[in-house]
């Protein structure tokens, strides 16, 4: 017998148009008994709302996302508004018994997000955040290897993120540059990073971080307003493993759409993993031949690797999509039985780390994880 879960996706952007991929996707590539199906979209704005559920072929639209939580049809809320009003949306839909997806970050505020971390597990309700580059074959190969121990001990590791999203100076104010409603730029960009650092090394224990907004002021109807979010940021980070780390992000660098790069160097090896070559794994190990000095290159799509189940023959890789489509599949493996991860108790350290990192931005300082999170530490 299958199980349907029924979906309504709060929020008809990109991350809206890239969740109901995954969802029709997944059962192409990873067939499973459990499909997600796609019921009602929910969004603010009535006429570009309606165009992209009929573009969509999502049949029933509101602008009333409080509407959906009442309905019995509705098993899952898939929200993918702007990061502000996630909190809010999650409580409620935790409160109406809906299993929820979240896209990241949980929250701007660690005070948000662990409320919301708090709601669904009170509710008992399933709940996970779209970190979907863990569903990279690649990435998901790397922390398999670090997790098996097969680099040594972590003693190092560094990510950077730079897009030129923000690089254009007449680029108007909108939501994203709101840091309640948008989040900053190491909430936003970072928080990938951070996901990935967290679920590979373990907590990480303190930073010390410097931000800086390069376009103070952007322009809005009759004048300008004030940006209220970082154009770049950077931190030194200290693992509770005892590791330490370097963080980069930006979103005003030239000519670089999406680059990312996550690398860790531990007492055996290396691994590293740039996202322009997204189907690749750089490594290289102290047990190598010394005549193949350096490190090689690894195809991350054998079906012996992680998430590389139902996709496509090796030599033909696989892309962003693929991440959402193989979050949708792992999710879907899980019902009704195993918890979905990461979740909101990973997506509320995440945003502790973010926080922190803010914090010790403005005010020039250390400062550890046990300030942002106090008793829970």
């Amino acid at each position: 017998m299958s199980t349907d879960l029924r979906v309504a996706v709060i929020g008809y952007g990109m991350m809206g148009r890239a969740h109901l991929y995954g969802y029709r996707a997944a059962p192409l590539i990873r067939p499973c008994e459990v499909r997600f199906v796609p019921v009602v979209m929910t969004g603010r704005h009535e006429a570009a709302l309606a165009a992209t559920a009929k573009d969509l072929d999502v049949r029933e639209w509101t602008t009333n996302w409080e509407d959906v939580l009442r309905r019995s049809d509705v098993d899952v809320v898939d929200i993918c508004t702007p990061p502000g009003t996630h909190a809010e949306i999650a409580i409620a839909a935790a409160a109406a018994g809906k299993s929820v997806i979240c896209e990241k970050p949980l929250a701007p505020t660690y005070a948000e997000a662990a409320a919301a971390r708090d709601a669904v597990i009170a509710a008992g309700v399933h709940h996970v955040v779209g970190f979907n580059y863990r569903r990279l074959p690649a990435l998901s190969l790397m922390a398999e290897m670090v997790l098996a121990g097969e680099l040594g001990e972590i003693r190092l590791w560094r990510g950077t993120w730079l897009s030129d999203e923000f690089v254009d100076p007449a680029t108007p104010f909108d939501w994203r540059f709101e840091s309640a409603l948008g989040g900053t730029t190491i909430a936003d960009l970072g928080s990938h990073l951070v996901d990935l650092a967290s679920w590979m090394l373990g907590p990480i224990r303190e930073v010390s971080a410097t931000s800086a907004t390069f376009i103070e002021e952007r322009s809005v109807a009759g004048g300008t307003r004030r940006v209220e979010v970082d154009d770049a940021s950077s931190a030194l980070l200290r693992f509770e493993s005892g590791a330490q780390g370097t963080f980069e992000v930006a979103r005003v660098a030239p000519r670089r759409p999406c680059d990312f790069v996550v690398e860790v160097n531990g007492t055996r090896g290396t691994a590293m993993f740039s996202y322009n070559r997204l189907n690749e794994l750089w490594l290289g190990s102290v047990d190598d031949d010394p005549r193949l000095y350096g490190l090689r290159r690894i195809r991350a799509e054998h079906a012996l690797h992680p998430e590389t189940q139902g996709w496509w023959p090796l030599g033909q890789g696989v892309g962003y999509d693929a991440s959402f489509t193989n979050q949708t599949a792992d999710l879907a493996k899980a019902w009704p039985d195993e918890p979905w991860t990461p979740g909101f108790v990973e997506g509320a350290d995440v945003t502790a780390t973010c926080e922190a990192m803010e914090r010790s931005a403005a005010e020039r300082r250390w400062v550890s994880l046990r300030e942002i999170v106090g008793g829970e530490a």
